[in-house]
């Protein structure tokens, strides 16, 4: 699949795991993608410009992923954007209250450039259907 012209937004406090996930997406073949630090920031980028694929932290400051989800999940322009919940958290708790929430995928750090790519090839191949 081409994601060449595919945008992404990846949101993590961790700055070293933002460029671990950014030259990820960028080996799958993303050309474009933005970075927040927290849900809050990702949030405001989300206004002011369209994104094809969100890759969100859970734990972090500000605002959580779960709680950037539920906003994406409310809001008309943003509710059908895939949404894949990037993680070190596995507890089955977070994992149901992301589920309810309408998460994509989730991904538990640390993971393989392989399992990303299934993931995000999941949720974007279902968007073409």
């Amino acid at each position: 699949m081409d994601y060449s012209n595919s945008k992404v937004i990846i949101i993590d406090d961790d700055p070293t795991t933002r460029r671990i996930v950014a030259r990820l997406v960028k080996q799958i073949g993303f050309k474009e993608f933005i970075e927040a630090e927290n849900g809050q920031q990702a949030y405001e980028l989300m206004q002011e410009s369209d994104f094809d694929l969100i890759l969100s932290d859970l734990d972090m400051p500000i605002m959580d992923g779960l709680e950037l989800l539920e906003k994406v999940r409310e809001n008309e322009k943003l509710k059908s954007i895939p949404f894949i919940m990037v993680t070190a958290n596995d507890s089955k708790d977070n994992i149901m209250k992301a589920v309810k929430a309408h998460v994509s995928q989730y991904i538990v750090k640390p993971f393989t450039a392989s399992a990303l790519k299934e993931k995000i090839a999941k949720v974007l191949d279902q968007e073409e259907k």
